[in-house]
Protein backbone atom coordinates (compact mmCIF):
# COMPACT_ATOMS: atom_id res chain seq x y z
CA UNK A 1 0.00 0.00 0.00
CA UNK A 2 3.00 2.21 0.89
CA UNK A 3 4.75 1.72 -2.21
CA UNK A 4 1.58 2.53 -4.22
CA UNK A 5 1.29 5.63 -2.68
CA UNK A 6 4.62 6.78 -3.28
CA UNK A 7 4.34 5.71 -7.15
CA UNK A 8 1.42 8.08 -7.29
CA UNK A 9 2.76 10.79 -5.59
CA UNK A 10 5.99 10.70 -7.96
CA UNK A 11 3.41 9.98 -10.93
CA UNK A 12 0.78 13.26 -9.97
CA UNK A 13 4.42 15.36 -9.27
CA UNK A 14 5.75 14.68 -12.65
CA UNK A 15 2.42 16.25 -14.14
CA UNK A 16 1.88 18.51 -12.22
CA UNK A 17 2.59 21.15 -14.29
CA UNK A 18 0.03 19.76 -16.58
CA UNK A 19 -2.40 19.16 -13.94
CA UNK A 20 -2.24 22.96 -12.72
CA UNK A 21 -2.20 24.01 -16.71
CA UNK A 22 -5.52 21.81 -16.77
CA UNK A 23 -7.11 23.39 -14.17
CA UNK A 24 -6.42 27.02 -14.92
CA UNK A 25 -8.15 26.44 -18.09
CA UNK A 26 -11.57 24.34 -17.53
CA UNK A 27 -11.58 27.55 -14.45
CA UNK A 28 -11.56 30.14 -17.12
CA UNK A 29 -13.43 27.75 -19.42
CA UNK A 30 -16.37 27.82 -16.62
CA UNK A 31 -16.06 31.18 -15.67
CA UNK A 32 -16.56 31.89 -19.18
CA UNK A 33 -19.64 30.34 -19.28
CA UNK A 34 -21.38 30.72 -16.86
CA UNK A 35 -21.07 34.82 -17.44
CA UNK A 36 -22.35 34.00 -20.70
CA UNK A 37 -24.91 32.34 -19.44
CA UNK A 38 -25.52 35.09 -16.95
CA UNK A 39 -25.35 37.84 -19.56
CA UNK A 40 -28.02 35.73 -22.15
CA UNK A 41 -30.26 35.75 -18.98
CA UNK A 42 -30.55 39.16 -18.14
CA UNK A 43 -31.06 40.09 -21.69
CA UNK A 44 -33.94 37.84 -21.88
CA UNK A 45 -35.46 39.24 -19.06
CA UNK A 46 -34.68 42.94 -20.41
CA UNK A 47 -36.23 42.40 -23.69
CA UNK A 48 -39.29 40.36 -22.06
CA UNK A 49 -40.02 43.33 -19.42
CA UNK A 50 -39.45 45.45 -22.67
CA UNK A 51 -41.81 43.83 -24.76
CA UNK A 52 -44.53 43.75 -21.55
CA UNK A 53 -44.44 47.28 -21.37
CA UNK A 54 -44.95 47.91 -24.75
CA UNK A 55 -47.61 46.09 -25.00
CA UNK A 56 -49.21 47.55 -22.53
CA UNK A 57 -48.76 51.20 -24.27
CA UNK A 58 -51.90 52.46 -26.82
CA UNK A 59 -50.95 52.77 -29.91
CA UNK A 60 -51.91 55.14 -32.26
CA UNK A 61 -54.79 54.61 -34.99
CA UNK A 62 -53.99 55.88 -38.14
CA UNK A 63 -56.14 57.79 -39.88
CA UNK A 64 -56.08 57.75 -44.22
CA UNK A 65 -57.85 60.40 -46.30
CA UNK A 66 -58.56 58.61 -49.77
CA UNK A 67 -60.19 62.00 -51.08
CA UNK A 68 -57.51 62.67 -53.37
CA UNK A 69 -57.94 59.42 -54.91
CA UNK A 70 -61.29 58.98 -54.90
CA UNK A 71 -61.15 62.38 -56.77
CA UNK A 72 -58.53 61.19 -59.22
CA UNK A 73 -60.62 57.93 -60.13
CA UNK A 74 -63.63 60.14 -60.40
CA UNK A 75 -62.09 62.28 -63.11
CA UNK A 76 -60.61 59.44 -64.97
CA UNK A 77 -64.31 58.01 -65.23
CA UNK A 78 -65.62 61.35 -66.52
Amino acid sequence: MSQEKVERYKQEKANRKKIIKKQRIMSVVRKTVLTLAALALVGWLGFSAYKTHESKQERPVAEVNYDAVNNYLNSLSQ
